[in-house]
């Protein structure tokens, strides 16, 4: 049987990036094969495969993309882990002081040590610091385990560090490309409003309304003080967009100037709209390509 973490193609393969793309977008299954729990602790020696590690010796990934465990959902796991076992095994890497990082299953591991367990089934891989994050951010993506905004950040990772496209992302996660987009631009929301969703004050359904408002602060606040559902939120968005707007006051040489030199460098068209030294800087894009250029660009300060 083929080992599903190693890569059968040679280092210098050019398909070999794609195949590791596509082994990694399975998610744990992937991980843990046709392999079935061996009861029995292996040898100090024996790094790979699955056996049973006492809890002491489990420690968490500082880089799990999963910060917020909620409390009422760990109570629920233990009292389920006390009653039927552990039925879903960890993904761990071990370390040198022969301790072993939890790469998939932090969760399930809070909640282990609850309910009084002494030792947990794992499934013990050797991987580079770059495979583990990869496998924690998709493993949680996969399972739903983010909140909308972890979820963003992650995505946003695996593109900065694997150097994913939104398209293999998707494939990657199961999830749609607009799903990846759309949720990609949570990141560029306000600091209010994104601690808003952090904290649950709004649902990801709100959020993909915001990214669409003109002015998300204030639509945030009116949808949690009147606590409107996602449709009434899209609706009293739709109402404000609709408004008509004061003309635009004339745009000095300057502002003019600088419209075009910023266009130019970007290749897109710019607007900035600016009353009394304060303002916005708006840029247009017609395809979700040229939105991603953008945020390379911008994320590396290459203009």
């Amino acid at each position: 049987m083929i080992d599903p973490l190693t890569n059968p193609m040679e280092p210098g393969d050019p398909n070999a990036q794609a195949f590791q793309r596509r082994r990694l977008g399975r998610g744990l299954a992937a991980l843990i094969g046709e392999e079935s729990i061996n009861t029995t602790p292996a040898p100090a020696a024996d790094t790979r495969g699955l056996r049973t590690i006492p809890i002491e010796l489990l420690r968490p990934n500082p880089n799990n993309p999963r910060k917020s465990f909620v409390e009422s959902e760990l109570e629920d796991l233990a009292r389920s882990i006390r009653d039927k076992g552990l039925l879903q095994p960890l993904v761990v890497r071990p370390r040198s002081n022969g301790e072993f990082e939890i790469v998939a299953g932090e969760r399930r591991w809070r909640a282990a040590q609850r309910a009084n367990q002494h030792e947990l089934p794992a499934v013990v891989r050797d991987l580079s610091d770059g495979e583990a994050l990869e496998i924690a951010l998709i493993e949680n993506i996969q399972r739903s385990d983010l909140n909308p905004l972890e979820e963003a950040r992650a995505y946003q990772q695996l593109i900065d560090q694997f150097t994913y496209t939104q398209h293999q992302l998707a494939d990657a996660v199961g999830k749609s490309r607009s799903h990846v987009s759309n949720t990609l631009r949570l990141l560029h929301l306000p600091p209010e409003v994104r601690k808003y969703i952090e904290d649950g004050k709004l649902t990801a359904g709100h959020a993909r309304t915001l990214v669409a408002a003109e002015s998300p602060n204030e639509l945030a606040d009116e949808i949690i003080r009147l606590g409107l559902s996602v449709r009434q939120a899209e609706g009293l968005n739709r109402e404000k967009s609709s408004r008509p707007k004061t003309a635009a006051a004339e745009k000095d040489a300057d502002t003019r100037a600088l419209e075009t030199e910023l266009s130019q460098k970007l290749g897109l068209k710019v607007e900035i709209s600016d009353k009394e030294g304060s303002g916005t800087v708006t840029i247009s894009y017609a395809t979700l390509e040229q939105l991603d250029e953008v945020s390379r660009r911008l994320a590396r300060g290459n203009y």
